[in-house]
């Protein structure tokens, strides 16, 4: 955690802000950290791609890669151009065989702007945008039959009912190409241009709908929350170890799940837990024990009993799972 206290009287150097959109591959940039602890350190690189995805590090993926040494302690670290502007943050390095495999990767300015906005309005995590809608990939297959020129774009799969997309007149089937002036090929470009936008106002989707494109300006505001009554499981059972929280569209959009999923999720699984040996992990949906449906924390609170056979379903990655366990 980063502390600063500001009496007034001090004067810190600040650093000007860069437009990450406009890097390009092969221009010169710099890597400020403290790698291995050893002290301030500079290294220099060149961009080796922008709006890098699929690397599994964070849920928001769009990268910057760079061959700038990024080593342990430069995380946090600022990523500069050659003019002195900050163009991103330092957050992790590539090794292969225990080398550095010259792929460095950090998150655009942008994001730590939002960050950093969600710091000064006093929360504890960094609020987002949320959309209230469920996106999927256009495939060539889509793009032919939504007739557009090219596979580019995001398709609406469900919207959420009173949701900001709703609001806006957003429908499933529609395609969106563009979040203010940058156009999105997929999911996560849209999450990162989406949510990396200050909540409060409006900002403008490119839509296409029946073959015609309009703009269409939605809300930026965060998912409605609501009391997730968390409860540590305690009881003897399968989920032993486990805590769980009520669902809402605010915890569904932390925890990457449909926001429109209702019910009982696991928020946590202590390790050496019976939950862990089980299997269960943050982000499992309860639908039912015992042929009992959960849909509030409080029945998880009672005593189970002794049983010799724990029938449990649960939904993972969009799918329904079904097992049963000794008791």
């Amino acid at each position: 955690m980063l502390r600063v206290k500001d009496d007034g009287k001090e004067r810190f150097p600040v650093i000007d802000f860069g437009n990450s959109d406009d890097l390009q591959v092969g221009d010169v940039v710099l890597a400020v950290g403290n790698p291995f602890g050893v002290g301030q350190t500079v290294t220099h690189g060149i961009v080796s791609a922008v709006a890098r995805t699929q690397v599994g590090i964070s849920d928001y993926q769009f990268f910057i890669q760079t061959d700038a040494a990024i080593n342990p302690g430069n995380s946090g670290g600022a990523l500069v151009d050659m003019a002195g502007r900050l163009v991103g943050i330092n957050t992790a390095i590539f090794l292969a065989l225990r080398r550095l495999a010259g792929r460095g990767l950090c998150h655009s300015r942008h994001h730590g702007a939002a960050v950093v906005s969600s710091a000064r309005s006093g929360g504890s995590a960094v609020k987002r945008p949320w959309l209230g809608a469920k996106l999927q990939a256009l495939t060539p297959e889509l793009s032919q039959a939504f007739n557009l020129q090219r596979p580019s774009g995001v398709v609406i799969t469900s919207v959420t009912d009173k949701g900001p997309a709703a609001r806006a007149g957003l429908k499933a089937g529609d395609v969106i190409v563009s979040v203010g002036a940058q156009a999105v090929d997929d999911p996560n470009a849209f999450d990162y241009r989406f949510t990396t936008h200050e909540l409060g106002g409006k900002v403008e989707l490119g839509v296409v709908r029946g073959g015609k494109e309009s703009k269409v300006a939605v809300a930026l505001e965060t998912a409605p929350e609501l009391p997730r009554d968390e409860i540590l499981i305690e009881a003897r059972s399968p989920f032993t170890g486990a805590k769980v929280a009520n669902l809402s569209p605010a915890l569904a959009d932390e925890l990457r799940l449909d926001s429109s999923t209702e019910g009982v999720v696991v928020v946590e699984v202590a390790d050496g837990t019976l939950a862990q040996q089980f299997g269960f992990q943050r982000g499992d949906v309860l639908l039912g024990v015992n042929g009992a449906k959960i849909a509030k924390t409080p029945i998880c609170k009672g005593r189970p009993g002794r049983r010799r056979v724990w029938r449990i379903t649960i939904q993972r990655g969009g799918q329904q799972i079904s097992a049963v366990f000794g008791g």
